[in-house]
């Protein structure tokens, strides 16, 4: 799965003009946000990566530090 989200980056990359570092960055957390929250993957049995995630979490919430929430970006 990470290979294939990087590969989707890259593909962002390639095929976006950017007019600064504000825009693109703008548009890969748009891209990241789309991704784990709208994408289901055959990989998650055809779920998002945030839906699985609150799954995984709900079963097993000792392997987690925090709890998984909608927001996007990194955590700080």
């Amino acid at each position: 799965m990470v290979e294939r989200f990087n590969g989707r980056i890259a593909d962002v990359l390639k095929t976006h003009r950017f007019n600064s570092r504000e825009d693109m960055e703008q548009t890969l957390l748009r891209y990241v946000a789309l991704y784990n929250h709208q994408l289901p993957q055959s990989a998650l049995k055809s779920k998002t990566p945030m839906q699985t995630m609150k799954e995984w979490y709900a079963s097993h919430p000792h392997l987690f530090h925090k709890r998984p929430y909608d927001r996007p970006g990194c955590d700080t």
